[in-house]
Parts: structure tokens; C-alpha cells; sequence
């Protein structure tokens, strides 16, 4: 029964968490003892137009779930690829405690968890801590791609942003919404990559987008668009090649195929180098001079709950109403 459960609707989220908030909130649980490496798998199950995605976690305070749906045909019609809602209960009681709009949060979310990454990769350049991106090129032109720039440019100085996508409508709408924002974005193409000191890639590609020759030495990428083992944007001499840190192991040997499509999962686990965000974020990783650095993710449930839980912080702290499902 959800009559009397608040409501977090998409403007209660906005208001509530700015997107340095939600970066801040990553960080702090990771710094704060998350074990990525035990958070619950990922559910899925197949849907005609898509399929079903729940993601359920739990921290010392709260339980919760998202349940979304992934629809590859909707932007073609005009509608979101991923929508969503998220439930949370009171970890005690397991009483609910709001619904939340959760297409909104995953929008927020999984900038803010690339963010995080892609600062402490820049923190640990071997030629030194960096806080400042010259050049971004980001692959893709949809709401991730928009809300990683934004994010990026939050939490760091964001020099010139290259937009590169497939859509020529799309990308420069993508490049009006950043210019109106004060981001120096513009209508970008491939042979802007080996220009940029870091690159996202958001697209949903299945095969890859970046290889190892469109990247500079040094440069940091982050690939987050692709998802499922049999699904990749980074090609396998970059993975092979770089630096690599993934959000758990276990989920990347699981889902990531960025990684499986470069090495089998055996092989990555003998060779033993690939990095977990909280190693990353909580202790620093040591970075080799002239290698990129690669950073991929596929989502995580406990990235949600930690979002999550600040927004109800900061709703309470605010004394914000929130509208009720009656």
C-alpha cells in the first residue's frame, strides 16, 4: 500500500542534492568502509520492448530497491532508454519510508560515481595531482552525456568539452544545453580524442568506440555506456594497455564487457591489477608514466542507496515537503 509513503519526485531530488552533493555522497561511502565487493548482484529479466532491472541494496539505516526498465527503442520514439522508480524502507522495520523518482536519480547517480573516479584518477597522474580537465571529449549526445559534463564541471576545472556523437541533431543539442550552462562545449569528432586528457564515453554501442590509438599517453577514459558481457565501447588493446579500475571486481567479472571481451575473467584475476573504486577513492592507486588510465562501470545497487540516503538527509535537514501517494 503506498498511500501515505512520500513521493520524491525529479524536482524534490534537484532541490535537494546538487551534483557535487552526490559525488561527495559516493566518496564518503566508500571512505567510509562500503564493500563493494559484497554488494547485491544485479537482477535482470528479459521483457518484449526490453527488460526488467532490480537493483536491491542495503546500508545500516535503510533497505532499498530500484526497479527499472531498459527500453533500447524508446529514444527513437522520443522517450527515455531507462526509467525508473526507487523504493526505501527503514533497515529496522523494513517499514517504507519514500518512493523516489528513480530515473532522476540514476541520471544523477551515475555521473556522480564516474566523477568520483575520474577525480581520484587525475589526483593520482603520475606526473602529478591534477584538478583540472584542459580538454574533454565525451562520446554520446543523450542525458548521460550531458549530466557527465555537468557533473565533471561541478567538481573540477573544465577547460574545452568535444562532444562527439552519431545524431547530428542530438549532439548539438547537447552542445546548446552545456553552452547555456557556461561550458565551453562544442560539436566534436574523432580526431578530437587523442586531444583530450580525458574522455567519457556514454554511448550504447555494443562494439567498441575507443581503441588504444585514440587515446593520449597519461589520459584518463571512462566507458559507462555499454552493458552486459556481450556488450563493449573500449576496444581491447586500450583495456589491455591502461591502468584499469573497475566500481567491484566481482560485478565487472560478472557484467563488464569491457573487460571479458578483452580477457577472459580468469586472466584478469591471475594478473591481479585491476583496481576497485573504493581502492581507488579511499586509498589512491599508483599510476604508470605514459599508460592511460581506464575506468569502467555497470552500475551498482549500493551507489543508489548512498544517493538516496542523502537526499532524505537532506529533505529532513531542510524541513521540505514532499508530497504523499494519496
Amino acid at each position: 500500500m503506498t498511500a501515505g509513503v512520500p513521493i520524491i519526485d525529479a524536482a524534490a531530488i534537484d532541490g535537494a542534492l546538487t551534483r557535487a552533493d552526490a559525488v561527495a555522497a559516493i566518496e564518503d561511502a566508500l571512505r567510509g568502509g562500503q564493500d563493494v565487493e559484497a554488494d547485491t548482484p544485479r537482477l535482470f529479466r528479459r521483457l518484449e520492448a526490453g527488460e526488467f532491472l532490480l537493483m536491491p541494496a542495503e546500508s545500516a539505516g535503510h533497505a532499498g530497491v530500484k526497479v527499472a526498465t531498459v527500453a533500447p527503442g524508446n529514444p527513437a520514439n522520443g522517450l527515455p532508454k531507462i526509467q525508473a522508480w526507487y523504493l526505501v524502507f527503514d533497515a529496522a522495520t523494513l517499514s517504507p519510508v519514500a518512493i523516489l523518482d528513480g530515473t532522476s536519480l540514476t541520471t544523477l547517480r551515475t555521473p556522480a560515481v564516474t566523477g568520483a573516479a575520474v577525480r581520484a584518477l587525475l589526483r593520482s597522474d603520475p606526473r602529478g595531482a591534477r584538478d583540472r580537465i584542459d580538454r574533454l571529449a565525451v562520446l554520446g549526445s543523450g542525458p548521460q552525456a550531458e549530466a557527465h559534463v555537468r557533473t565533471l564541471a561541478d567538481i573540477l576545472s573544465v577547460g574545452r568539452v568535444d562532444v562527439v556523437g552519431r545524431t547530428p541533431e542530438r549532439v548539438r543539442a547537447c552542445v546548446d544545453a552545456l553552452a547555456s550552462a557556461g561550458i565551453d562545449a562544442r560539436v566534436g569528432s574523432r580526431s578530437d580524442l587523442p586531444l583530450a586528457d580525458v574522455i567519457v564515453t556514454t554511448t550504447s554501442s555494443a562494439e567498441p568506440v575507443v581503441d588504444l590509438a585514440d587515446v593520449a599517453p597519461n589520459a584518463v577514459v571512462a566507458a559507462i555506456g555499454a552493458h552486459g558481457a556481450d556488450a563493449r565501447e573500449l576496444g581491447a588493446d586500450l583495456v589491455r594497455a591502461a591502468d584499469v579500475v573497475v566500481e567491484a571486481r566481482a560485478s565487472a567479472w560478472r557484467e563488464s564487457g569491457d573487460l571479458l571481451l578483452a580477457r577472459p575473467a580468469d586472466d584478469w584475476r591471475r594478473e591481479g591489477r585491476v583496481a576497485n573504486l573504493r581502492e581507488l577513492v579511499a586509498e589512491g592507486i599508483r599510476r604508470r608514466e605514459g599508460v592511460p588510465a581506464v575506468y569502467t562501470g555497470v552500475g551498482m545497487s549500493w551507489e543508489d542507496l548512498a544517493v538516496v540516503e542523502r537526499v532524505l538527509d537532506t529533505i529532513r535537514t531542510q524541513g521540505t515537503e514532499i508530497g504523499d501517494g494519496r
